[in-house]
């Protein structure tokens, strides 16, 4: 026992972060390109002013009808009669709701030729796409 001492060692310990910082940018890297972004295919158009708010959901089909009454499903230019037809192609397999942007310009005739034939593809939600009245 002569060469012992009573004295308690301390160790260094040491938390390497390298190994830690390399997992979060590989999950950050895998997140951003695997992130669905919501894109409205189409054509920009001018909504309509009205108070409340619109849900956006990733699994909504767009209509937009432009300033002079054409309309566009999934950025292409349709006739009114192949609306139907489209929208329950684009649904198959999924209850997707169905949002109609249309110009503040448009003619409401086109409209509710778009709204009838997206109820008689049977969507069951149809929405309409608005600004808000305070502009946002």
């Amino acid at each position: 026992m002569i060469g012992r001492s009573n004295r308690s060692r301390f160790e260094v310990t040491h938390i390497d972060m390298v190994p830690m910082v390399d997992c979060i940018m590989v999950l950050v890297i895998f997140l951003m390109v695997s992130s669905a972004f919501v894109n409205d295919p189409g054509i920009e158009v001018e909504k309509p002013d009205v108070s409340g708010s619109l849900s956006g959901d990733q699994s909504s089909l767009l209509i937009a009808i432009s300033s002079d009454n054409r309309i566009y499903f999934d950025g292409q230019e349709v006739r009114v009669d192949q609306v139907s037809g489209l929208i329950k192609q684009a649904a198959i397999g999924r209850f997707p709701s169905l949002i109609i942007r249309g110009d503040r310009t448009s003619n409401l005739g086109v409209f509710a030729a778009v709204y009838s034939e997206a109820k008689r593809s049977g969507i069951q939600h149809v929405e309409f796409a608005t600004t808000r009245a305070d502009g946002r």
